[in-house]
Parts: structure tokens; sequence; C-alpha cells
């Protein structure tokens, strides 16, 4: 094991908790205190499906039951990071629809890139929990996506090999791809 690369990755919550040990910054919503809970040891991310910055945009639901997701600060992660993103993602503590889980992407400063997937809603087309056999938006092509680009940031990031990266970058830019697209930053 090379503790010199080392990267967390979460779908969803999980993808806050990834975020979290990259610098997230998450208000305790009884004092209002956000603890740097970040982890050096954690050189990239992989931020698949993860909430934004809440405030305002939070469902009354949310806003009662969810009280953490008032005030996220996504200015301190500054670590490389791949945020995977469907863009009919709608999801019910927010308001704001799939732009919601875009905003790990543009409210991080320092390297990060964006993988937004067409038509994908939150399990990007894969399985939805484990151990469950059906997703609300099944597509496996959409999944091989997923898991070859993925893949191929954290060996880029990690600094083990950047060809398969340079290369989804290329298929990916602009809108061609008939599944996903990708931009940097």
């Amino acid at each position: 094991m090379d503790r010199g690369r080392v990267a967390a990755a979460g779908h969803s919550f999980a993808g806050q908790t990834a975020a979290v040990l990259l610098g997230l910054r998450v208000a305790d919503p009884r004092t209002g205190v956000a603890e740097d809970l970040s982890d050096p040891r954690i050189t990239a991310g992989l931020l698949l499906a993860t909430a934004g910055k809440g405030g305002d945009h939070l469902s009354p639901f949310a806003a009662e039951n969810l009280p953490w997701l008032r005030e996220m600060d996504f200015s301190h992660v500054t670590a490389p990071a791949l945020v995977v993103a469907g863009d009919k993602d709608a999801l019910p503590p927010t308001t704001q629809g799939p732009e919601w889980t875009i905003e790990p992407y543009a409210l991080s400063p320092g390297p990060k890139s964006l993988l937004t997937l067409f038509d994908a809603q939150h399990s990007l087309g894969g399985i939805s929990r484990y151990e469950a056999a059906e997703t609300t938006d099944e597509n496996p092509a959409r999944v091989a996506l997923v898991q070859q680009v993925t893949l191929a940031c954290l060996r880029h990031v990690l600094g083990i090999d950047g060809s398969a990266w340079a290369a989804a970058q290329a298929a990916l830019a602009g809108t061609r791809h008939p599944t996903g697209r990708l931009e940097s930053k």
C-alpha cells in the first residue's frame, strides 16, 4: 500500500463524507461552528451525486429535519476531485434541482473536474443500494462510463498514469458524447 496515494470516494451522503475528508466544512446546527475534519492523508476525491451547499435551497422537510445541510462551505476543498452529477438528479432535500449536485464542483477551489451524465438520476444509471436489483434509471453504458472515468481520474491525480484521463477528456469534451460531458477547471 502506498500511503502517499490515498483518495476518498462516495455517493450521495457518502460523497459528503468524502468531501469532509477533503476539507468541506459543515456547521454544527447547535452551535453554528464548522470544524475542520479534513484529513491531510487524503489527496484526491470522487464525489458522486453529492449534495451542494444547502442554504435557502433546502426543502421545508430538509430545513427542519436535516439541519446539517443548512450551512456547508466548499471553499476549503482544494485537493483534486472529480464530481459526478446527473442532469436529471432531482433530490427531495432541495428545491434547486440537479444543479445542487454540481455545486461541489462550482464552489470548490483548486483542480476539479465535473462529469455530467445525460438523463441520469441520483443512482447515475446504477444500482440504488447494497444488494438491490432495481434502480430508477438503469443504464449499463452510463455505469461503464462512470467506472472508466473515475478510475482514469484516480490514476491521473494519484500520479499513476494519466493516459486514460487524457483520452477521457478528449472523448467527453463538449456535448459530442451521447452519455456525458467532462469539464475541468
